[in-house]
């Protein structure tokens, strides 16, 4: 659905002034850089509002609603506190939400003399994040882009992205490694998974990582899906302080692989003529992928 409403601050204070008055004469600014899904703004001093970028975002906020207080007890770090949830309303026709504030930025490799520690604590964090209990919690599926499902959900696209590369890639080594990835599955019991570990949305303070935001496609299912940073972020000594802080196995690796050999291909396939900077990085994981070691 293509919103017929522009999401900027004039519509934030339209929402606000309607459904939640106490807070209607509080400044509101755009908090950048935005994400893909979610596009978000600060309320006053301690709140964030955040409201999904289109519908097929728009069950993530009800999600985040109902399970991020029953996670947060459990996990080391902060993650984001719902405080008010918003309905359709001035025009924009989905729900959306009123988080506390967490103070941060989020991480980059101007951090990177820290990152080893930095891959330390998010790997303590997500080890806490699996031991949490899932009961009830959301399985894999749609609603989060099968994050913790089986990676065949992606094997005609991932083949068809291989082929496509072919002399871009070694389409050998390629097929390999996600066949690998395919010849395991996770048999242990169901974990909580965020779903979409990524710089963006790790947030450091002095060069500590504080606090683990947007859970809108976490679910519940295999772990693996939450590795892909160890490549797409970490290098060297932090990738090697990730891994070794999880107690993970190594077909989980294996799978771990797979979904970041996934994701490289389809966008390299995808963005190699439009977006050169999307496809460099593209590039680069897959080259780490495809030659690393660890």
């Amino acid at each position: 659905m293509k919103l017929s409403v522009e999401i900027d601050t004039p519509l934030v204070q339209r929402l606000i002034a309607s459904q939640f008055p106490q807070w209607a004469t509080l400044p509101i600014s755009r908090v950048e850089p935005n994400g893909w899904d979610n596009r978000t703004f600060r309320l006053g001093a301690d709140m964030s509002v955040r409201l999904p970028s289109a519908q097929g975002y728009a069950a993530q906020v009800e999600k985040e609603h109902r399970w991020l207080h029953t996670l947060a007890p459990h996990l080391p770090l902060a993650i984001p506190t719902p405080l008010e949830l918003g309905v359709p309303d001035a025009g924009f026709p989905w729900g959306w939400c009123v988080n506390r504030w967490i103070e941060g930025q989020t991480v980059d490799l101007t951090d990177k003399d820290n990152l080893p520690e930095i891959a330390l604590a998010l790997a303590d964090f997500l080890n806490a994040l699996y031991r949490v209990p899932t009961a009830d919690g959301p399985p894999a599926g749609e609603h989060n882009h099968f994050r913790g499902g089986p990676l065949v959900t992606y094997d005609d696209e991932t083949r068809l992205a291989i082929a496509a590369l072919d002399g871009t890639i070694d389409p050998v080594a390629a097929t390999e490694m996600w066949d690998a990835a395919l010849g395991s599955t996770w048999r242990s019991p169901p974990v909580w998974v965020h779903g979409d570990i990524s710089a963006s949305n790790m947030l450091v303070r002095d060069g500590r990582l504080v606090a683990v935001i947007d859970f809108g496609i976490c679910g519940v299912g295999d772990p693996a899906c939450d590795l892909v940073i160890a490549w797409t972020f970490f290098f060297g000594e932090s990738r090697e302080a990730f891994r070794d802080g999880l107690s993970l196995d190594e077909d989980t690796w294996a799978r771990a692989r797979g979904w970041a050999l996934w994701k490289a291909l389809i966008t390299l396939a995808g963005a190699g003529g439009t977006n050169p900077a999307h496809a460099a990085t593209a590039a680069r994981v897959l080259d780490d992928l495809l030659f690393d070691e660890t």
